[in-house]
């Protein structure tokens, strides 16, 4: 059984909490001076455990693991939302770190932007080969506004070669990352073994109609934009689980109106919505009932409606042999108190998937809280779930568990 020093993984745990300091949380968005801070810190720690870390040209940091043989590649990434929790992928990280401490064949990663401010997951994509220079190049900020190419030149990356995936060097990679929802605690469970990864599909709806005057125009006349958009929400909110499974979910993220006047009838409104499963066929019967509400909507409404995909993600499937041997390390060091679970956010592990074997593990999320400053799990059920992690790694390496 690796031995892994928890104590020392707290520590860097909480030392790494301090970059970027946000009440009890941490504000790292990606490229900012706290997570390039936040990276030289991480390149520092895998150099102590012998790592040979370097960091790429689209912020990869990668500790490389110097001796010969297969390895297993473990990590997440370390940027936050903004204004968000602590543990949110820097607990894989970390965990990863660990794991190279305790003498296991590994390689750490920590993933650029898999939070999405410039992009969806550009970090993984990019070791896994998919991030075209020209994506590089049309990227931007999604709350600023700064392109990618500026952000890349500021933070001291532009020019840098991007490290790609050496065909043949990983058996699988590894992610420990927080469940962000409250399934294990409702049941009293400390270990997640996650089954899949949701596909997350991401829709742009645009409803047109008629700006005018908020007076002056009758009931009767208007072509509401706002109010249309309003029904065709509640429509897809009643007919949705009719369509979907017991772990689907669906969002509106954002509406906005135009011109966004009090006393002006909007002409335009412009409605993100996305669902999520991990069953395709459960996709499939989303994307249905969605464009069964719009054509619907269109027959009754005096505004049109019409739907865009904006990104549309696959399921990934963990792999057998690695979850069973996080199931066995589960049953071991923590009997009952474990159990098989699908994931409902997106992750790195996702893209690592389609190149290699790949496999997650999830902690507890205290009342569920992800993305916001509250965002907290118990440092023994953190301790636990390293060492559930660890004892399945070697599992995997062939080493005695």
């Amino acid at each position: 059984m690796p031995q892994v020093d928890t104590a020392r993984f707290l520590k860097d745990l909480h030392e790494l909490r301090q970059i970027g300091a946000y009440r009890t949380g941490v504000h790292r968005p990606t490229y900012s001076a706290e997570d390039m801070e936040s990276r030289r810190w991480l390149m520092d720690r895998m150099a102590e455990c012998g790592l040979e870390p370097m960091m790429d040209g689209i912020g990869n940091v990668i500790g490389r693991h110097p001796g010969p043989g297969p390895k297993l590649l473990v990590g997440s990434h370390i940027e936050s939302q903004n204004q968000a929790g602590w543990l949110d992928g820097a607990l894989g990280v970390v965990a990863g770190v660990a794991l190279a401490r305790a003498g296991l064949p590994v390689d750490v990663a920590a993933w650029a932007d898999e939070e999405g401010h410039y992009g969806g997951f550009i970090g993984s994509r990019s070791f896994i080969g998919e991030l075209p220079e020209e994506e590089i190049d049309r990227l931007a900020n999604r709350y600023h506004g700064k392109t990618l190419r500026e952000a890349l030149r500021e933070a001291g990356l532009e020019g840098l070669p991007r490290i790609q995936l050496e065909p043949g060097r990983h058996k699988g990679f590894l992610e420990l990352h927080i469940e962000q929802g409250t399934q294990l605690e409702s049941a009293g469970l400390r270990v997640g073994v996650v089954t899949g990864i949701v596909a997350i599909w991401q829709w742009k709806l645009v409803i047109e109609g008629m700006q005018d005057h908020a007076g002056g125009t009758t009931m009767a006349e208007r072509r509401d934009a706002g109010l249309t958009a309003v029904r065709l929400l509640a429509m897809l909110d009643a007919r949705m689980p009719f369509a979907c499974g017991p772990r689907s979910t669906w969002t509106c993220g954002r509406i906005s109106l135009e011109p966004g006047a009090a006393s002006i009838i909007p002409g335009r409104a412009e409605v993100l919505f996305q669902f999520r499963d991990v069953d395709q066929a459960m996709l499939d019967r989303m994307e249905a009932c969605l464009r069964a509400c719009v054509q619907e909507s269109n027959r009754r409404e005096r505004c049109t409606t019409t739907l865009e995909a904006m990104s549309l993600s696959k399921p990934a499937l963990c792999d057998d042999a690695i979850q069973a041997a996080l199931a066995a390390a589960a049953e071991e060091l923590a009997p009952g108190a474990w159990r098989h679970m699908p994931s409902g956010a997106g992750h790195d592990a996702q893209y690592l998937a389609k190149r290699m074997p790949a496999a997650m593990l999830f902690s507890p999320s205290i009342g569920g809280i992800s993305h916001h400053w509250a965002e907290d799990t118990k440092d023994e059920d953190l301790a636990l779930c390293v060492e559930v992690l660890a004892a399945g790694a070697a599992r995997c390496l062939g080493a005695n568990a």
